[in-house]
């Protein structure tokens, strides 16, 4: 389904190196509730608002419809004094990158290749991380619940954010926080786990985390007191960066087991020392992170935790260095890794050619 259109150069530019112009083919569907629309079969409604064309109770297909335009602008001028030039559209971005992916090898002749899917006017984007997930699994063993009352425990109130964009600000990470609150608790003696649960999105920081313990009676208000001691200790480490933390514990249905006290211990020491955020800066371009990871979702199944991350870099073996930090970690608290994913990145170089003509 991807396209590759030629266009020969201008008189005069026929010795200019040959240039890429890119875009997507397709949208993100989405429409209102209350909205009857088939995206398969109908097309969009386009309302005109004075300048601007909306859709009408669907999303528009305006994000790399502006990019494709663009490029079409370009194909039919007869007056721009353009060298020789390939188009490229591809199918499938928003949901797999598919047509970038599968894209055959040696078909481009292109020396430059200008992507025109960017999401802000003005601005030029000349580098991408990579991406990798690596996603730990680790068997834990079960045993009846003991005497005593059930809280659940919540982190809540972060601001949480995109993986990639929002991973230098500072930002608190529910699942570490939840992990260093467990800790203490184990220290003391005073609780049994039975869930973990947080996070929802690999490429997004964790904004609210929570487990579900099993305490004595007599502990439920030594475990208030802990979490308003964590919660202002947190809020002073999180400064201004993430203010609105919360920690807190309500009562629940009992469970009826928990998790083996080792294999809760190793559960949790590896969230609150598995890390997460930045890894290296970029040497040549000022602010810009170069290397990252993010702990992102832990789940309780029926026998294992898992927990999921994502690793960005736009070198590749910055990235491959990495996940398998990220895997050592994980494998000496008995978990074993799986890596999936991955996709290429290309690293900034502000000294580029194209760079300086556009």
């Amino acid at each position: 389904g991807n396209v590759v259109i030629r266009k020969p150069a201008r008189p005069g530019r026929e010795k200019a190196p040959m240039a890429a112009l890119q875009g997507h083919l397709d949208m993100v569907c989405e429409k209102n509730e209350g909205t009857a629309h088939n995206f398969d079969t109908d097309p969009i409604e386009l309302v005109l608002d004075g300048d601007w064309a909306k859709a009408n109770g669907t999303t528009l297909g305006a994000d790399n419809g502006v990019g494709v335009a663009a490029a079409l602008a370009v194909m039919e001028s007869t007056d721009v004094a353009h060298g020789p030039l390939e188009f490229v559209f591809t199918i499938d971005e928003e949901s797999g990158l598919t047509g970038a992916s599968e894209f055959p090898n040696g078909l481009l002749k292109s020396k430059y290749f200008l992507n025109l899917d960017g999401e802000e006017e003005g601005a030029l984007c000349i580098g991408c991380a990579g991406g990798l997930n690596t996603v730990a699994r680790r068997p834990v063993a079960f045993q009846p619940a003991g005497p005593g009352e059930a809280l659940r425990l919540r982190v809540t109130g972060l601001q949480g954010g995109h993986s990639g964009l929002d991973i230098n600000k500072g930002r608190g990470n529910a699942l570490r926080i939840l992990g260093q609150v467990l800790q203490a608790l184990l220290d003391g003696g005073a609780a049994a786990i039975a869930d973990l649960q947080g996070g929802s999105k690999r490429n997004a920081i964790p904004r609210e985390a929570a487990a579900v313990i099993v305490v004595e009676s007599a502990a439920v208000a030594r475990v208030h007191a802990l979490l308003a001691e964590w919660q202002s200790a947190l809020r002073s480490d999180l400064g201004s960066f993430d203010p609105g933390l919360r920690l807190s514990a309500e009562s629940t249905a009992r469970p009826e087991r928990v998790m083996n006290p080792d294999d809760a211990r190793a559960v949790i020491d590896i969230l609150a020392a598995q890390h997460h955020g930045v890894i290296a800066m970029s040497p040549d371009v000022p602010g810009l992170v170069q290397t990252s990871t993010n702990l992102a979702i832990v789940l309780t199944r029926a026998d294992e935790v898992e927990i999921e991350t994502s690793q960005r870099s736009p070198i590749l073996a910055s990235k491959l260095a990495a996940g398998r930090m990220v895997t050592t970690v994980f494998t000496q608290a008995g978990f074993r890794c799986q890596h999936s994913g991955g996709y290429p990145g290309w690293k900034p170089n502000p000294k580029s050619e194209l760079l300086d003509v556009v």
